[in-house]
């Protein structure tokens, strides 16, 4: 399977490729900097920013699939990345005739979304992230989904949890696991199966790491202090 990968060079984009193309699918790799993709056997890359609506046609043309991983920081100013870059793809998709797309999406959206025995996440951290710091990166998810589900394509959304590097073999639940965290690797492999899993068209599904699973001081600390 020809598969377009956006957001590529990020940490979720890059295990994504390593695994897809252990599979042996043929991917294209779309980043604003494809320098930063090591060229390999069954990889090609695209120099494509989402607010240009040809260079992403062009990244598309030929795809079996397309797997968005576009992402960006939080901020008290608006983000529209998740929104203008699903519509963006969804037409290069109509141009060429491709039905296929995943995209990765938040826990968040789920509707009371409180994981069980969660304390300090569900009443501390869940009012400062989600409501404030994380407010319009949210709710730009949110139209996102709403964009997809309102088309005519064969869609999936893969919900993360709080995303952290695992230092070793994971294991991992879809839709069926109440967690609060999952791994970059596994985040990558849901998405690489729900390309080929029509099961999934459709739906919002989520994705959880049931084993390592961090403390919540352990990721704030990887994630968001000794990471740059």
């Amino acid at each position: 399977m020809r598969i377009t990968v956006f957001g590529a060079s990020s940490p979720t984009g890059r295990h994504l490729t390593d695994q897809a193309l252990a599979a042996g699918h043929d991917l294209v790799a779309v980043s604003r900097r494809p320098d930063a993709i090591a060229v390999r056997p069954g990889l090609t890359t695209a120099q494509a920013d989402i607010a240009d609506p040809d260079a992403v046609a062009d990244a598309v043309e030929g795809a079996d699939a397309v797997v968005s991983i576009l992402g960006v920081p939080f901020s008290r100013q608006p983000i529209s990345v998740y929104s203008q870059g699903v519509t963006t793809i969804a037409a290069a998709m109509h141009r060429h005739g491709i039905k296929r797309v995943v995209a990765v999406s938040s826990n968040v959206q789920k509707p009371g979304y409180r994981p069980a025995g969660a304390f300090f996440f569900n009443n501390v951290l869940e009012p400062l992230v989600i409501r404030r710091l994380g407010r319009t990166l949210y709710d730009d998810m949110h139209r996102m989904e709403a964009i997809l589900s309102a088309s005519d394509l064969h869609w999936t959304a893969v919900r993360s949890s709080g995303l952290f590097d695992a230092d070793g073999p994971t294991s991992y639940e879809i839709d069926g696991a109440d967690g609060m965290f999952t791994a970059r690797t596994d985040l990558a492999a849901a998405l690489l199966s729900a390309v080929t899993d029509d099961g999934t068209i459709g739906r919002a599904v989520s994705v959880t790491t049931t084993d390592p699973a961090p403390g919540i001081v352990r990721l704030l600390w990887r994630e968001a202090i000794t990471k740059k």
